[in-house]
């Protein structure tokens, strides 16, 4: 099984998508299938509970698929339960400052580098028993912080944010940040775009791998070439309503109005 930590060993093209609807049990083979490395798991606009969230993980995992997971917010006891249920990597909304990076850390990683609640042997270990001092090693090196850069504040702090050591990785929110900015949507904005640049420069200087979700091959190699290393392909429900959407289009405009049989 490879980890969002292996991941993260180099800057390399990591491609992976979004999953906010269809936590079924094929999805981690129809992921690896189609050649992804990792999985974008949203809790915070899914409507995905924990029990859920521990099932489509397991089903992940065991097809090779790395996770990283957005819980209901960034309180201690979503993001603790989140990394028991097996998340590999935990990206919290609306990270804002230094101080909040510096939580997430501790929220991921057991003593002595965090204050994460012990509990051992269950779903994120695998169900493997083993000495605690084990554990807890295996745990610290499997388990990721990403910050999740996506309002104006995020921006200001971005700097601060990367050099906390333990964020592994900056994530660019951009439909959230282009509202924070009073530009809803306008990706071409200078302002959005001296917003990216100051993300970008952080994540470089602090050697942090950088994430964003793009909605296109295109935009994706765009993204890339600006920094960002982990390339979140679009998503289930976009996938589907976009590849039915033209399928059943080309199908109507094939046949027209004719009747069935040519009657």
């Amino acid at each position: 099984m490879t980890t969002f930590a292996e991941l993260l060993a180099s800057k390399r093209l990591k491609v992976g998508t979004y999953i906010g609807e269809f936590a079924t049990s094929g999805i981690g083979q129809i992921l690896k299938r189609a050649g992804c490395e990792f999985a974008f798991v949203d809790m915070e606009h899914s409507g995905f509970g924990y029990e859920t969230i521990r099932s489509l993980l397991r089903h992940l995992h065991d097809a090779g698929i790395a996770s990283v997971v957005r819980p209901p917010s960034k309180a201690n006891h979503h993001v603790a339960r989140a990394c028991d249920a097996g998340a590999q990597a935990l990206i919290p909304p609306m990270l804002e400052t230094a101080a909040e990076a510096e939580a997430l850390v501790s929220q991921t990683n057991y003593p002595p580098k965090g204050a994460r609640g012990a509990a051992f042997g269950i779903a994120h270990d695998d169900y493997t028993p083993r000495p605690v001092a084990d554990a807890i090693a295996a745990s610290n090196a499997k388990t990721s912080a990403v910050a999740l850069i996506e309002s104006a504040e995020a921006v200001r702090n971005a700097d601060a944010i990367a050099a906390i050591d333990g964020i592994d990785c900056l994530w660019l929110g951009h439909l959230d940040l282009s509202n924070s900015l009073g530009i809803p949507g306008q990706f071409e904005s200078g302002t959005f775009k001296d917003a990216v640049k100051t993300v970008m420069d952080a994540g470089t200087s602090y050697r942090k791998s950088i994430g964003r979700l793009a909605g296109s091959p295109e935009e994706a190699e765009t993204l890339f070439g600006q920094g960002c290393d982990f390339i979140c392909y679009s998503g289930d429900i976009w996938l589907l309503s976009g590849a039915l959407s033209q399928g059943v289009a080309a199908v109507r405009d094939r046949i027209g109005d004719a009747t069935a049989g040519g009657a």
